[in-house]
């Protein structure tokens, strides 16, 4: 289970993982977007077909799903995009996913370009050979900017190229239009420093 979006003559791969809500249809306008800005954007659905519109049926996804088989769909979804193409890979994840695509990314070779939208994780950063980009906000009830700012210092000490974006009152969630959280000038900001970034390094 994933969607596929590509140009028609193909391009750099992007891996996209989605939030604790499950593959929902912002997620897949995600794919479409980067096709449209050039990229062969697949996203992975490591939850098999199910959806959350709740922050409660998300919290009860989210405990009844099998770690290891999320990261084995993620890991399939990932050996299908590298098969596609000789060039580099990225990863974008939003909120768990980030967690997700930090994983990827110290985990695989050829991921050369990771973006995190409102998440953070743990990694062998030593293993991190990916350059990173990080969209956050400084009053994160999910996401507390000193454990954000934490894994920054941490990525640096090992020597990755970090670059983490503070979104000053913006709330969790704040790229994805089928929430209220969703602010269209950060949103807008975000997206274009993404593309910048992802087009610079893949």
């Amino acid at each position: 289970r994933a969607y596929l979006a590509a140009p028609e003559n193909g391009g750099p791969g992007v891996l996209v993982l989605h939030a604790w809500w499950g593959l929902k249809p912002f997620f897949k306008q995600v794919c479409d977007q980067l096709a449209e800005q050039g990229f062969t954007a697949l996203a992975p659905d490591y939850y098999q077909g199910r959806i959350a519109a709740t922050i409660d049926e998300a919290k009860a996804l989210l405990e009844g799903n099998n770690e290891e088989l999320m990261g084995d769909v993620i890991k399939a979804a990932h050996d299908q995009l590298a098969a596609q193409t000789s060039q580099p890979i990225g990863v974008v994840g939003f909120s768990m996913g980030a967690g997700w695509a930090l994983n990827a990314a110290a985990s695989e070779s050829d991921v050369a370009a990771a973006v995190m939208f409102y998440g953070a994780g743990e990694a062998d950063y030593s293993h991190l050979k990916a350059k990173v980009l990080g969209h956050f906000s400084d009053v994160d009830e999910w996401e507390p900017l000193e454990w954000v700012r934490k894994m920054e210092a941490d990525m640096k000490s090992a020597g990755v190229d970090v670059t983490l974006h503070i979104y000053p009152g913006a709330a969790h969630w704040f790229v994805e239009v089928d929430r209220p959280e969703y602010d269209p000038a950060v949103a807008s900001l975000a997206w274009s420093r993404t593309y910048e970034f992802l087009k610079e390094n893949l």
